[in-house]
């Protein structure tokens, strides 16, 4: 049984590992901005601010095994004078800071949730993302998170401390938010969405994979060291994905075709390309390399997946 460190803990990701922790038998701590957040299976820790002074001597004691999900995430609409100083900050500095802490209170192992946009921002054709590409991040979040995979490369050298880093693509299940939400909302309500067309290939994480591949990637001997892409196994495309989200919700897909070429010129003219890019392009994960090294499958289908996000959308309402 380990003690594992939970960074993020109140965001949803963290606080369905924290459940997954336990339920795997080991003792789940959670660091949290403020208490009433925390998940109700771990010990509450509250760190307010992650920066590069950060105090994380209460949180790291006694805990063999930290999970590092705390970040500043990706902004549609950053409004910072600044924004790749920003995420430095947390992102970088923050994590460094926490890493060499954990070195020097004895953790053995930092699991590190790193980004796919640290591979980069979209592929073609049947280009699938793999560890082995040369990183290619685009916007500052995605700089700022292979900034801090080379920082947490310099602490594991410098101490021993056994660093993993994991790249998701986009995580959806409940408690999701952004876009996918947007989406599930649209389709709920029956708007028709001019996606039919989109004939693209998106690999996509639900949260329970994820986090059954972190817990893997804190346990398993063979994990230190490596940087692991995970998904939910075969990519999905926007047409196909909004169909099965009117199915998992029980209603029908008002989907229809409209050409996706003119679709793009119409998203360049009102500046809205990045958004149009996400639901046409194409952006693929082999994650045959945690398959092959730690024996890992996702046990949620996107079926599944979707099916649990739909029930905990609807029980909002």
């Amino acid at each position: 049984m380990s003690r594992m460190l939970v960074t993020g803990a109140s965001g949803f990701v963290g606080g369905c590992l924290c459940a997954e922790i336990v339920r795997h038998g080991h003792e789940a701590r959670a660091s949290v901005r403020t208490l009433g957040s925390e998940p109700g299976e771990a010990e509450a820790i509250v760190v307010r601010q992650i920066d590069g002074q950060t105090d994380w001597a209460e949180a790291l004691r006694d805990v063999d095994v930290v999970i590092h999900l705390a970040a500043r995430v990706h902004v549609m609409k950053d409004t910072s004078a600044d924004p790749l100083a920003e995420f430095r900050k947390v992102n970088v500095q923050g994590t460094e800071n926490l890493a060499r802490q954990a070195a020097r209170a004895g953790v053995k192992r930092l699991v590190y949730v790193s980004s796919v946009k640290v591979n980069g921002e979209e592929t073609a054709g049947q280009q699938r993302y793999t560890e082995q590409d040369a990183p290619s991040p685009q916007d500052p979040y995605g700089i700022s998170k292979w900034e801090a995979e080379q920082a947490l490369q310099r602490v594991a050298q410098e101490t021993g401390m056994e660093v993993v880093v994991v790249r998701p693509p986009l995580v959806y299940g409940p408690g999701v938010k952004g876009n996918f939400i947007s989406l599930l909302a649209a389709v709920n309500k029956g708007i028709p969405l001019p996606l039919a067309g989109a004939d693209n290939a998106r690999s996509l994480a639900y949260v329970g994979n994820l986090v059954d591949a972190l817990i893997a990637c804190s346990t398993h001997p063979v994990a230190a060291g490596q940087t692991y892409l995970v998904s939910d196994g075969a990519p999905v495309s926007t047409a196909m994905l909004v169909d099965k989200i009117a199915g998992a919700l029980g209603c029908r897909s008002r989907s229809f075709y409209f050409p996706p070429v003119l679709m793009r010129a119409a998203a360049m003219l009102l500046g809205r390309s990045a958004q149009v890019g996400r639901l046409f392009g194409s952006l693929q994960v082999s994650d045959e390399k945690i398959r092959r090294e730690l024996g890992w499958v996702p046990p949620y289908t996107l079926e599944q997946g979707l099916r649990a996000t739909a029930e905990w959308y609807r029980s909002r309402r």
